[in-house]
């Protein structure tokens, strides 16, 4: 097999579960679409059952296959029991065709045709290093200069293109961003702005040199996503319309997938406003699409593989839950009833965002960080910041801090992320994705809450969406398993003035000593320590002499050991609670002692 259209080694795919080999070889003659054309050499074995999922998946190669069968061409093979077996030579359109004939299964051929002689995959003999994976890529096609090419070039001819109407003939696959950067400078230079000339570079960059045959493609158009994997290399051409003057052949799936149907973070990467995105963090989604558990199962199956790997598009199937709370929580948080967690629980399911308010000492942050350690499975899954007046966004997400280089030892501004960016980052990863991670904004009312969150507003009401950030220039979108839990004290700010933006962002939950559960939680906590009631009673007769409910006093203050402590009650009395009295009547003229001190309120109380 060294004749001049074979200039490649003998490749082999090995059947699952240590089964026989099947042997091929890639030519260098191109089908008609610009595709790599790939041999089945007789003699091979071809797996006897398909995955169910075959049909659907890829349709050709099923048809293919069922044709070869009829014919005669593939039939039952004498020398391995359970197999089928090649009868004479096979030329398929691409390698991943070869490959799915085989074993009756969706496979990259481009990696699973190994080199007989060195274990190589076939990539490698196309100066593509298999060292850089599969990637998924979405290429835009529904609005190029006001046509959809999907419809009209892409799906009914097997391409996906790029417009490069500027570009000089004659860019080679390959070429660097480097040079790239040059060539766009000199022929797009008077039509394009300098932000439009770094996108294309970008753009062009990923289609010549980064995509590589066996890589998956994305598209939408008309509301669905249609997926399909790249087959051949570059070629440039001079279109009529020069629409599509970069091409590559592409062996497009039949059907599309609802967009609206699709998982949040694939949406959140379709989002992406470019002409060219890399969608690799979200393969696993594309990977399962139009697929049962079961059938993705059956699938790892009929490829040789290591069992103990799991299936990732499984693992990113798994749900996200925050699990219900239990009469043993509720009884820990001294909550009167567990149905008032479970509806807290609840609203931030469906919200993602939610605030507890009410005056000072209602246990907010402590019960925010309690909930959020149970949702989230522990406290490695929280994580709390404290706004303040001077609190910006470039402490809050991202923003260029002054460093030291441990080398050098010069200081300089680097960009630097911010609690929320690093847990998010976290809770985006592989393997997290099914986790719930927590944010805790104690005071969430204390700092300019629009300079603090700047553009991720938006996103904290629409999670599906990414955007464009401001200092890195990312597309970033929230996850969604991250909740975001801020606390808010009434005493500096009432909930009325809070704006209409923030309220329809945020479930707002009220902690307040005038409805439960935080009316009856000193009762209850002295029950539970076996300490005389009084405070409980001197409490609810100072919250009955505040007019405005926004000030009352929560029941924290009276929940600490040193309240108990000879004198104790007398002393957290005048300097924790009386100079809060002091400050909401502050100007007015009020007898503080006389109206809210202990003597008094225990003597009305006879």
């Amino acid at each position: 097999m060294t004749d001049v259209n074979m200039p490649y080694p003998e490749f082999q795919l090995r059947l699952p579960n240590g089964g026989p080999v099947a042997r091929g070889w890639a030519l260098t003659e191109k089908g008609a679409r610009g595709s790599t054309k790939f041999v089945v050499a007789a003699g091979s074995p071809v797996r006897a059952k398909p995955v169910p999922s075959f049909t659907a998946r890829k349709p050709p190669s099923y048809e293919t296959r069922l044709r070869l069968i009829d014919q005669g061409v593939i039939r039952k093979s004498d020398r391995w029991p359970g197999c089928l077996e090649t009868v004479s030579d096979i030329e398929c359109t691409s390698p991943s065709a070869a490959a799915e004939i085989v074993s009756g299964c969706s496979l990259n051929g481009w990696g699973v045709w190994k080199s007989a002689s060195d274990g190589r995959s076939l990539i490698d003999y196309l100066g593509q290093p298999s060292a850089a994976p599969n990637r998924p890529w979405l290429v835009r096609g529904s609005n190029v200069t006001g046509l959809d090419v999907v419809q009209r070039l892409w799906l009914p001819e097997g391409l996906v293109t790029l417009a490069a109407s500027r570009l000089r003939p004659g860019v080679r696959q390959g070429t660097g961003k480097d040079e790239l950067r040059l060539l766009v400078q000199e022929d797009y230079e008077s039509t394009t702005t300098y932000s439009q000339k770094q996108q294309l570079v970008e753009d062009l960059h990923a289609f010549l040199s980064r995509m590589k045959p066996g890589d998956t493609v994305c598209t939408i158009s008309g509301g669905k996503l249609y997926v399909g994997e790249i087959t051949g290399e570059v070629e440039q051409t001079e279109s009529e319309d020069r629409r599509s003057n970069l091409r590559r052949p592409v062996d497009w799936q039949l059907t599309g997938y609802a967009y609206d149907e699709l998982p949040e973070e694939l949406q959140q990467k379709l989002s992406i406003q470019h002409d060219v995105v890399d969608l690799t963090s979200v393969q696993a989604h594309i990977d399962g699409l139009g697929l049962t558990d079961q059938e993705l199962a059956e699938e790892a199956e009929a490829i040789d593989r290591d069992p103990s790997v799991e299936i990732p598009a499984l693992t990113a199937r798994r749900e996200l839950e925050l699990p219900e709370p239990t009469d043993e929580l509720a009884a820990e948080l001294l909550v009167h009833d567990t149905a008032w967690l479970r509806e807290v629980r609840d609203l931030l399911w469906d919200e993602r965002q939610m605030v507890l308010y009410g005056p000072p000492g209602t246990g907010k942050t402590y019960l925010a960080l309690k909930l959020a350690e149970f949702l989230g499975g522990g406290p490695e899954q929280v994580k709390l910041v404290q706004f303040h007046p001077s609190y910006a966004y470039e402490d809050f997400f991202e923003g260029f801090r002054p460093q030291e280089d441990p080398q050098t030892r010069e200081v300089a501004f680097r960009l630097t992320a911010g609690p929320l960016r690093e847990l998010a980052d976290l809770a985006s990863r592989e393997g997290n994705r099914h986790i719930p991670h927590f944010l805790i904004i104690d005071e969430i009312n204390r700092a300019n809450l629009a300079k603090v969150f700047g553009e991720l507003y938006f996103l904290l009401e629409y999670r599906n969406k990414s955007v464009r950030l401001t200092y890195s220039g990312d597309d970033f979108a929230l996850p969604p398993n991250l909740f975001v839990i801020g606390t808010m004290n009434t005493a500096d700010r009432s909930i009325a003035l809070v704006d209409a933006a923030m309220r329809r962002r945020f479930a707002f939950v009220e902690l307040s000593p005038r409805t439960e559960p935080t009316t009856g939680l000193l009762r209850r906590w002295l029950a539970e320590e076996g300490k005389d009631p009084e405070p409980a009673d001197l409490l609810d007769a100072l919250n009955a002499r505040i007019d405005d409910p926004d000030f009352h006093i929560g029941p924290s203050y009276l929940m600490k050991k040193g309240a108990y402590r000879e004198g104790g009650l007398e002393r957290t009395w005048r300097t924790k609670i009386l100079p809060l009295m002091e400050e909401h009547h502050y100007g007015e003229g009020v007898d503080i002692e006389k109206r809210y001190g202990l003597a008094a309120l225990r003597e009305s109380l006879g």
